[in-house]
C-alpha cells in the first residue's frame, strides 16, 4: 500500500534512516513497499539490500519534485525501468537550476503516479495513474474520477516517524529555504500525517473503493527488480579489449615486456611470483582492472605527468612490471595474500596520485576513453557545530547566542526554551545527510551504464557523479579507481623545472627517478637520521621527525617501517614504543612472543603493516585466508559495523582456545589487531610513500632553495607558507617581497634571491597580476610609478597593495610618498584597458610632502599582506632583551629547568587517556632552529596557547631515545611593539638590531 516512501536521503526533507525504514517495515509486517526519495536514488539499492535480508520486496522509484512541490512519482517495473528512471532524473540533475515539468516523459517499463489533488489534465497514459491520499477521499466522491477508478491508486506518503519527526522535517525545510521557522510556508513542507500507519488502517479508509486498493496492490505486485549483492563477480568493465582471452594475452605480454626495465637479471623467485600472480589475477577476473590502470598511467607518462601508484596493489609484481607502482615486492618481501587471494572478491586498491595540476586532465582522459564512467559522491552530514548554527538561525537566535551554543559555552539549565530546542534538535539531526559532495578521487568504470544502478548529478567541474557512495557501489560489485591529487608530486615536478632554469648545468643531468642511487646517498641518509626534513612529504610532520630521531634510521626499509609505525593503529596499541625499543636495543627483541617474532622478524614481532595483521590472524589465530580477508575488510573502517568482523573475532578466540593459547595473550593480540582498524598501512603502500619521500629528500639535500620555492608554490604541506620561507632562508636564500619588475604570479628564485609571487598577496587580484606580467613581457620593465600607471590598468586599492608591500622599491623612493602620489593620480574606480600611444604626454608631478617609513612599518605591512614578516619575528618584540638559550644548548642540559624563547610554528592538540587536552608544541629559536615542547593538561589549563607569536617557555629538558623536548612548566606570549602605522608613540621608530645578552 506504500507507493511513496522517503528516507532521510530525501535531503532536508525526510527524517527516517534506511535502517529505521526497514525496522518499521518489519514491525508492521510489510511484504513490499516502494522507496521513492525526492529527486534521488542515493539509497535505493541500500534499502533494497537491507529489505532483501528481511524478506521484504522493495520497488524502486523516484518522487520528482520542485523543492517541496510534488509533480509525479515514477516506479520501475523492472531493472530496465529503473535504469530509464535514473537516466530521466539525471537529465534534471545535470542542469544548474532544473524545473520538473507537470507532465512526465514517457518511459518504458515504468509507472507514473500524479498527485490527485493537483492534477489538472483529464487524460492519462496507459502506465499513468492518479494517487489519492486519505485526505482526498472526500473530494474524490465529488470528482469525475470516481467513474474512472481503474486509473486511481492509494498514495500515502511516508516521510517521518512521528510528531518529533515532523517537527524535525519542518526545521530541515526551514534550513533548506534559509528562512525562519515561523516564516516557513505550508507549500514548503509535508503533512503531519505523512507517517507510517498500519495497512489495515489504509484499507479501512478506502473500503468503499476496493478497486483503488486492488490497483495499488497490482502495481506493487507487478514491479520486480533484481540485484546481486553477493560480491561474487565485479561489475567493473569486464574487458579492456572487448575480449577477455585477448585481455589476458595482453597482460601477459606487458608483464614480461616490463622485466628488462625493472630487473637486470631476474631470478627464479621473480618468475615464480609472476606466474603465481598472473594465474590468480585471471581466476579472479581482475585482468581488465590491471589493464585499465596500465592505460591510465601510460597516458600519464606520455604527458610527462609525475605519479605514484600505491595501495595494496603495490604488493604486486605484475603492477610493478606494468609501471603502475614503483615498489619492488621481491626486494621488500611483500606479502602476496594482502594484495590478492582466492577469497578476495574485490580488486586490489591502486591509489594513483598525481599533481593537483595534472589530475583534471587524467580524469578527462578516463571519461573520454572508457564508456560507462562516473565519479563517486560522499555524503556530507550535519555535524554538531553546523547543526547548532543552522538551527539557531531557523529559530531566530542572535549571532552571539549561536556562537556560545556552537562553542559549548553555556549552562543548559540557564538557557531559554528556544536555545534548549536548538540543542535538542541539533543532536537529533547530527549524522543526517545534508548534501552530496564528491569523493576525493574515486572513479567508477562500469561494464553496464551507471544509470543501471543510480542517478548522476553534475558538479561544477563537469564530470557526472553518482548519487551513491563507495560503500553502496562496492555492495553492488562496482570497485573504484582512485585518481588522487597530491601536492607533494607537484612540488617534485616544479622543483625539477626550477632547477633547470636556475641551475641549468645541474638540471640537465638531474634524474629524479634514480631511486636506487638515492637510497645510498650519504646526504639523504644524514637528513633522515637528523630528521631535517621540512618540506619532504609526510616525513616533515613534527611527529614523524620525532620518530625518525628516536629510531635513527637512515635506510629505505627503515623509512618504510617508520611511515606505518607512525599511524594511529600502531601508536594507539602501545606498540610504537615497543618497536622503537626493539629497534634500538636488540636484547629487547627476546621479549617478543616466539610465534609473533617468527611471523614478523623484520619488525621484531610487532604488527606494523596490514599484512602483519593478516599473517597473525592466519598463523597465530589460525583463521583461514577467507576469514583473514574479512579482517582485511574490517580494517578498512567502513565495514566495522557489519557482522563479518564480529564473526571473525569470535572465531579467532575459539581457535586460540583450541590450540592452548592463554586467554590473556589472545585478548592482548586481538586488542592490537583491533587498534589497526581503519588506520594501518599495507607495506607496499608505505613503500610507495617512501619512494616519493626519497625524491623529496634528494631535492632538499642538493637543491634546498629551489625545492622550497616549489613547496611554497604548491601551498606547502604540513606547515604554513611562512615556515617554508623561513626554511629557504636557513639554507642561504635572500627573501624579497613582490617586485613589479621581477615577480610573477608564483614565487621565483634568481640565483639565491627568492621573490614572493603576486598570488601570495592578500586580496590581490589574479587578473591584475596577469596584466602586469603580460605588459612587462611584451613592452619591457617599468622605470617609474608614472610609467607603471600609464601602462597598466589598475585600481587604487590594488596599487596601494603593491606600494605597501614595497613592489616599487627599485624607484628608490619612500613608499609613503608613492602612496600620496598614487592617490592623486588614480581614481578609485579602475581604469578601462590602457592603450599604448605613439606620443606620450608628460606626467603631471605633484609636490608631495617629504615622508619616511621605517623597517618596522614594512614588517607590519608584510604581516597584513603576506601573513608574516620577512624579517626575524624576534625583531618585533617590545623588550630588546633576547634570551641567550638556544636549541643547540638543550642536549647538554638534560634534566635541567631552562627558559627559552621560541616563535610558535604549530601546536598539535591530543586527548589523554582520561580525555583531557594536552599539546605538542613546535617553535623555532632566535637562530631559527627547532624547539619541541610537551604541554601536559595542568600546564595547558594555566598557560594556554594564545595564537601566533613568540613565547617565553620555562620547563624541564627531557630526552627519550635521543629526542630532546621541553616539558613545559610555564609559558607566556611576549609582547610585540604596537603597529607603528597606527600609533603615534611608535612612529619614526627604526628597527634596531636586537642585542643578544
Amino acid at each position: 500500500m506504500f507507493l511513496n516512501t522517503h528516507s532521510y536521503y530525501s535531503l532536508r526533507y525526510g527524517t527516517i534512516s534506511p535502517k529505521e525504514l526497514i525496522s518499521l517495515a518489519i514491525s508492521n509486517n510489510l511484504k513490499a513497499f516502494c522507496i521513492t526519495d525526492v529527486n534521488s536514488t542515493t539509497m535505493s539499492l541500500d534499502v533494497f539490500r537491507l529489505a532483501k535480508k528481511a524478506n521484504i520486496r522493495v520497488v524502486l522509484g523516484v518522487d520528482f519534485r520542485n523543492k517541496a512541490e510534488q509533480k509525479f512519482i515514477m516506479l520501475a517495473k523492472n531493472n530496465l525501468g529503473f535504469k530509464k528512471i535514473n537516466s530521466y532524473l539525471s537529465e534534471f540533475l545535470h542542469q544548474t537550476n532544473f524545473v520538473v515539468p507537470d507532465k512526465a516523459k514517457t518511459i518504458i517499463n515504468s509507472y507514473v503516479i500524479y498527485p490527485f489533488h493537483s492534477y489538472k489534465n483529464s487524460q492519462l497514459e496507459s502506465n499513468e495513474y492518479l494517487g489519492v491520499r486519505i485526505q482526498d477521499i472526500g473530494k474524490l466522491r465529488l470528482s469525475k474520477w470516481k467513474n474512472k477508478l481503474d486509473k486511481l491508486v492509494i498514495l500515502h506518503t511516508i516521510s517521518f516517524q512521528n510528531k518529533k519527526g515532523f517537527n524535525t522535517h519542518r526545521l530541515l525545510r526551514a534550513i533548506d529555504n534559509n528562512t525562519l521557522l515561523s516564516k516557513l510556508s505550508k507549500q514548503e513542507q509535508g503533512l503531519e500525517t505523512d507517517v507510517f500507519i498500519q495497512e489495515l488502517e489504509i484499507k479501512k479508509a478506502f473500503n468503499e473503493f476496493p478497486k483503488i486498493i486492488n490497483n495499488t496492490q497490482n502495481i506493487l505486485n507487478s514491479c520486480h527488480a533484481e540485484f546481486d549483492f553477493s560480491g561474487g563477480v565485479p561489475n567493473n568493465q569486464k574487458s579492456y579489449t572487448n575480449n577477455e582471452d585477448l585481455d589476458y594475452r595482453l597482460l601477459n605480454k606487458l608483464t614480461f615486456n616490463g622485466l628488462s626495465y625493472r630487473y637486470e637479471n631476474p631470478t627464479e623467485k621473480v618468475f615464480s611470483r609472476i606466474k603465481k600472480e598472473l594465474k590468480i589475477i585471471k581466476e579472479k577476473k581482475f585482468v581488465s582492472y590491471f589493464l585499465i590502470n596500465w592505460k591510465i598511467l601510460k597516458y600519464a607518462r606520455s604527458k610527462d605527468y609525475y605519479y605514484v601508484g600505491r595501495g595494496s596493489g603495490a604488493n604486486s609484481i605484475v603492477a610493478y612490471l606494468l609501471r603502475i607502482t614503483d615498489v619492488d615486492p621481491i626486494e621488500l618481501d611483500l606479502y602476496f595474500e594482502r594484495f590478492i587471494n582466492l577469497y578476495r572478491t574485490n580488486p586490489p586498491d591502486f591509489d594513483l596520485d598525481f599533481s593537483w595540476r595534472d589530475r583534471d586532465d587524467i580524469t578527462q582522459f578516463i571519461f573520454k576513453r572508457f564508456k560507462n564512467t562516473a565519479l563517486i559522491s560522499v555524503y556530507n552530514t550535519f555535524k554538531h557545530r553546523a547543526s547548532v548554527r543552522e538551527l539557531g538561525k531557523v529559530f531566530g537566535l542572535p549571532k552571539h547566542e549561536i556562537d556560545k551554543l556552537s562553542a559549548n559555552k553555556f549552562n543548559y539549565q540557564k538557557l531559554d526554551r528556544l536555545s534548549q530546542l536548538v540543542l535538542i534538535y541539533s543532536k537529533y539531526i547530527q549524522g543526517f545527510p545534508n548534501y552530496l559532495g564528491i569523493h576525493a578521487g574515486g572513479i567508477l568504470i562500469s561494464e553496464k551504464p551507471i544509470h543501471q544502478y543510480v542517478a548522476t548529478f553534475m558538479p561544477p567541474k563537469g564530470f557526472a557523479t553518482t548519487q551513491f557512495d563507495m560503500v553502496i557501489a562496492e555492495d553492488i560489485g562496482l570497485y573504484k579507481f582512485d585518481i588522487l591529487s597530491q601536492r607533494g608530486l607537484g612540488k617534485i615536478k616544479e622543483a625539477v623545472e626550477i632547477i633547470k632554469y636556475n641551475q641549468p648545468e645541474k638540471g640537465r643531468e638531474l634524474d629524479i627517478h634514480d631511486i636506487k642511487r638515492f637510497k645510498e646517498d650519504k646526504e639523504i641518509k644524514n637528513l633522515l637520521r637528523t630528521a631535517k626534513a621540512i618540506g619532504c612529504f609526510y616525513v616533515e610532520s613534527p611527529a614523524m621527525r620525532m620518530l625518525m630521531t628516536k629510531l635513527q634510521v637512515d635506510t629505505y626499509l627503515g623509512l618504510v617501517a617508520a611511515s606505518s609505525v607512525i599511524r594511529p593503529g600502531v601508536s594507539q596499541s602501545g606498540m610504537m614504543r615497543t618497536y622503537i625499543q626493539r629497534h634500538r636495543f636488540p636484547e629487547k627483541r627476546k621479549e617478543a612472543h616466539p610465534i609473533l617474532y617468527d611471523i614478523m622478524p623484520e619488525t621484531y614481532g610487532v604488527m606494523v603493516y596490514q599484512e602483519d595483521v593478516i599473517k597473525v590472524a592466519h598463523y597465530f589465530g589460525e583463521l583461514t585466508l577467507g576469514e583473514a580477508d574479512m579482517l582485511r575488510r574490517g580494517m578498512s573502517g567502513k565495514f566495522r559495523s557489519r557482522s563479518e568482523f564480529e564473526k571473525v573475532k569470535q572465531q579467532f578466540f575459539d581457535n586460540c582456545k583450541k590450540s592452548g593459547k592463554a586467554d590473556d595473550l589472545a585478548a592482548e593480540i586481538w586488542r592490537q589487531i583491533e587498534s589497526f582498524a581503519g588506520y594501518a598501512f599495507a607495506k607496499g603502500h608505505s613503500a610507495s610513500y617512501a619512494v616519493e619521500s626519497y625524491q623529496s629528500l634528494f631535492l632538499k639535500a642538493y637543491f634546498p632553495i629551489e625545492y622550497m620555492v616549489a613547496t611554497i608554490n604548491n601551498f606547502g604541506g604540513f606547515y604554513r607558507t611562512e615556515v617554508y620561507v623561513h626554511e629557504a632562508r636557513m639554507h642561504g636564500a635572500i627573501i624579497n617581497p613582490p617586485c613589479i619588475n621581477k615577480s610573477y604570479n608564483q614565487t621565483i628564485v634568481i640565483g639565491k634571491g627568492i621573490f614572493i609571487g603576486f598570488m601570495f598577496l592578500q586580496s590581490f587580484e589574479s587578473k591584475t597580476a596577469k596584466e602586469i606580467i603580460n605588459e612587462r613581457t611584451n613592452n619591457g620593465t617599468f622605470n617609474s610609478l608614472d610609467d607603471f600607471i600609464n601602462r597598466v590598468s589598475i585600481s587604487l586599492e590594488q596599487i596601494t597593495t603593491l606600494i605597501k608591500i614595497d613592489a616599487f622599491r627599485f624607484t628608490k623612493r619612500n613608499k609613503r610618498e608613492l602612496l600620496w602620489e598614487a592617490h592623486m593620480k588614480i581614481n578609485k574606480i579602475s581604469f578601462n584597458e590602457t592603450k599604448l600611444s605613439l606620443f606620450k604626454t608628460a606626467p603631471v608631478n605633484y609636490n608631495t610632502p617629504k615622508l619616511s617609513s621605517t623597517k618596522l612599518e614594512d614588517a607590519f605591512d608584510q604581516i597584513e599582506l603576506l601573513g608574516y614578516p620577512i624579517c626575524n619575528p624576534f625583531d618585533l618584540l617590545v623588550d630588546t632583551f633576547i634570551n641567550p638559550m638556544r636549541a643547540e644548548h638543550l642536549a647538554r642540559l638534560k634534566g635541567k629547568v631552562v627558559t627559552i624563547d621560541g616563535y610558535l610554528i604549530t601546536a598539535r592538540k591530543v586527548k589523554t587517556s582520561n580525555n583531557k587536552v594536552m599539546y605538542f608544541g613546535n617553535f623555532v629559536d632566535y637562530e631559527g632552529y627547532f624547539v619541541d615542547t610537551v604541554n601536559f593538561p595542568p600546564v595547558v589549563d594555566q598557560y594556554p596557547f594564545r595564537g601566533k607569536g613568540i613565547y617565553r617557555i620555562t620547563g624541564k629538558i627531557v630526552e627519550e631515545f635521543d629526542c630532546i623536548s621541553i616539558e613545559t612548566q610555564s609559558m607566556e606570549r611576549l609582547a610585540i611593539v604596537e603597529d607603528p602605522r597606527y600609533s603615534d608613540s611608535q612612529k619614526g621608530r627604526i628597527l634596531k638590531k636586537r642585542k643578544v645578552v
